[in-house]
């Protein structure tokens, strides 16, 4: 059914919605979204629905700061950068990153094409995160790092849910995204926000929406690393969001991440708890 369905036509529909101040229809629809998803809404800094004036609004809401402080605190720790659950994580193998069972995919691809960007995580690990509609949908750092460069990749939206990732090969190597690629003291690091059906927009902290951009083009802005001008973001820091939810996949080089012992597929993330720590 989703090869069928014109996946862009109906995301940006939803996005116009979503966007769009409706009044007592999208109050209608976000109270009808929290009792569909069982939403929280006492972890939200704005708890009464009424505070949102979009769709948008409510879904990239902000928690209260004190229900996700930053625990994985210490300098050789890395943290969580968001709310959702394990879909994969391990070794990068030869360029292949696991998918699920019978599909991986390759670094290069999910990256944006450039052989030189995929290169530096060759033979390292990677950590596949999903966030079902429930989740909080701000995007924060792992570790310190400064932004050098922002690669926007067009592609399919299919849907990341776990039936879609075991069932489509090299989806998430197909479906636009934005791949962020940091410096850190241990080399660099990337973070890939994939997009997917009904996403409206990806978001950063440094240029706000970048999907979707007009054409089918992949587009890049290289960053400078020092200066007044060089982007640099602490450990916990917000550095993007989603409006309607998706995946983050983290990348490392080699001997950078040994991930907590706990995590497998399936484990429950929380924003700032430990995602796993230097492997010196």
């Amino acid at each position: 059914m989703q090869h069928w369905l014109p996946k862009h036509a109906v995301s940006r529909l939803v996005g116009k919605f979503a966007a769009a101040k409706a009044g007592w229809f999208t109050q209608l629809f976000i109270r009808w979204f929290i009792r569909q998803y069982k939403i929280d809404m006492s972890e939200a800094i704005h708890e009464d629905p009424k505070a949102y004036k979009t769709f948008n609004d409510f879904f990239t809401r902000y928690l209260k700061p004190e229900l996700r402080p930053l625990m994985a605190s210490d300098d050789k720790q890395f943290a969580h950068p968001v709310d959702g659950a394990i879909s994969q994580l391990g070794e990068i193998e030869e360029g292949r990153v696991f998918q699920a069972k019978g599909h991986d995919y390759s670094l290069t691809e999910l990256l944006g094409g450039d052989p030189s960007d995929a290169h530096a995580f060759r033979d390292g690990d990677f950590a596949t995160i999903y966030l079902a509609p429930k989740d909080y949908h701000r995007i924060h750092m792992p570790c310190d790092g400064v932004l050098r460069k922002m690669i926007y990749v067009p592609g399919d939206l299919y849907s990341v849910n776990p039936l879609t990732v075991a069932n489509v090969p090299n989806l998430f190597a197909r479906n636009e995204r934005v791949v962020a690629i940091f410096e850190a003291d241990f080399g660099q690091f990337a973070m890939v926000l994939v997009g997917a059906t009904i996403v409206a927009s990806i978001g950063t902290v440094w240029s706000e929406t970048v999907t979707p951009p007009r054409g089918t083009d992949v587009h890049t802005w290289e960053y400078p690393a020092s200066g007044k001008q060089a982007l640099r973001l602490k450990k916990g820091e917000e550095m993007g969001h989603f409006k309607l939810g998706s995946t983050v996949i983290l990348v490392f080089p080699d001997d950078v991440i040994d991930f907590d012992e706990s995590l497998k597929p399936g484990s429950v993330t929380r924003m700032g708890t430990l995602l796993g720590e230097r492997d010196d």
